[in-house]
């Protein structure tokens, strides 16, 4: 991530932030929403305005740079986007790196009430559907808490990490 506007760091918290794909809590309420059709669902249909509306937090870490090889990293394969739009129109959503049977979430938005959460819960869908093994999110936060995720010790990430990274799953 960008921590001055020339200089991108390498960060490997520990414990690691993981969402468990076969613990993923989805609230009922969510569950409403969903059940309720109110947002389509697309992805990788518009990567670059996923990653320009994640770097607009007044406390991003997403540089020029940072958006620069992430979008070629979505031309080359293995940047993904999952998108929540509704009238037309792109509400929410998140974007992240996908290699072997792991997929690395970057970050999210959104502009509507539970946009940014419908995605994810159909990238944990994606993800079960394809084999993945493993959603990483670098760090445990009090939001992804709510869906399952949890924090693993260095250790027992790693030994996660490289059982995932040997599968092979496709995105797409």
């Amino acid at each position: 991530m960008a921590v001055e506007e020339d200089r991108i760091g390498w960060f490997s918290p520990d414990p690691r932030g993981i969402i468990p794909l076969d613990a993923f809590h989805l609230p009922r309420r969510l569950a409403r929403v969903i059940r309720r059709g109110a947002f389509q669902i697309r992805v990788d249909s518009d990567f670059e305005a996923i990653i320009d509306a994640c770097a607009r937090h007044v406390d991003t870490w997403i540089s020029a740079d940072i958006k620069k090889v992430y979008t070629e990293l979505h031309r080359l394969g293995y940047a993904h986007s999952v998108e929540a739009w509704q009238g037309g129109r792109l509400v929410g959503g998140l974007y992240g790196v996908s290699l072997g049977g792991a997929f690395f979430g970057e970050s999210m938005f959104h502009r509507v009430t539970d946009a940014s959460k419908i995605a994810l819960a159909a990238l944990v869908d994606r993800l079960r559907e394809r084999g993945y093994r493993l959603l990483d999110t670098q760090w445990l936060t009090e939001h992804l808490a709510q869906f399952g995720a949890i924090e693993l010790p260095r250790r027992e990430y790693l030994r996660l990490l490289r059982a995932s990274l040997a599968l092979d799953c496709s995105f797409v």
